[in-house]
């Protein structure tokens, strides 16, 4: 799934070439997404200025005068800036095409990912008003993190999954900054300190900045707006490496199942 990094990547490929940009049309070719598309979304939009692209948690704003329209990539999408002639495929569900002839692209093979209109605060929409703070502000750090997880006895890898306790740090990032702090996952959240509670934030931040700085995981088909893969993948220090040698003390990835996912780690580095 697109985690933080990948989406900020995303919203950096596409802030340039959108910016004064209109929307000419917009073609919908399956309505039926995680939520259905709006029947009505080539009327509401054909002619509309974008206003800007703003990110919050996962999910993607495009702002226009009268509303804001809410993305969001799902399991395996992604958004693609292409040329108007470019042929769309069988998981090429939405195009808005501008008034240049580009087009960006949602292509969504598993159909998880969401297009949705708001209006008024696109922020009070049930799907983001209730959303914890973003891990790169200043309301994340390590005094919240220790006064939210107080109250948690589940396994820290978990907490830091839960959308309400802080956005967008999924599966991979949060192994490896977890790694990256010498935390177990499966310590009990609020069996830790506030000391480690820090070093936790400051490595979270650190792991998201370096994967958003290599363009984000080209973790199954990933890219970003233009096309480019993310290289992140190739610094992952546990995620996915099962078995592998530990890139600072070389005993063996471990993996345990936490929430239904997959869960990696160091029982050396990571023993508490």
């Amino acid at each position: 799934m697109p985690e933080l990094p990948e989406v900020e990547t995303t919203l950096r490929g596409l802030e340039r070439p959108l910016a004064g940009r209109h929307v000419s049309r917009v073609v919908v070719r399956h309505h039926g997404l995680r939520w259905p598309v709006p029947r009505d979304l080539d009327a509401l939009l054909a002619g509309a200025a974008i206003r800007g692209i703003t990110r919050r948690a996962k999910y993607l704003l495009f702002a226009f005068d009268h509303g804001t329209l809410i993305l969001h990539l799902g399991m395996s999408g992604r958004l693609c800036h292409l040329p108007e002639d470019q042929p769309f495929g069988p998981h090429d569900h939405v195009d808005l095409v501008l008034d240049n002839g580009a087009v960006v692209r949602l292509r969504d093979p598993r159909r998880f990912g969401a297009v949705l209109w708001a209006t008024g605060d696109p922020l009070q929409h049930p799907l983001l008003s209730k959303l914890g703070p973003e891990p790169l502000e200043r309301l994340f750090d390590g005094a919240y993190l220790y006064h939210e997880v107080r109250r948690r006895s589940a396994p820290i890898k978990s907490a830091l999954m839960d959308a309400h306790l802080v956005v967008g740090v999924g599966n991979i990032y949060a192994s490896e900054s977890l790694f990256r702090a010498r935390i177990n996952p499966k310590t009990s959240a609020n069996k830790l300190s506030q000391m480690r509670c820090e070093r936790l934030v400051a490595e979270i931040q650190a792991t998201l900045r370096d994967a958003i700085n290599a363009g984000g995981s080209s973790l199954r088909d990933f890219f970003g707006a233009d096309g480019t893969p993310g290289y992140f993948q190739q610094q992952y220090f546990v995620y996915g490496r099962t078995g592998e040698p530990c890139r600072v003390c070389a005993t063996p990835i471990k993996t345990i199942r936490q929430g239904q996912r997959s869960t990696f780690y160091c029982s050396k580095c990571q023993q508490r």
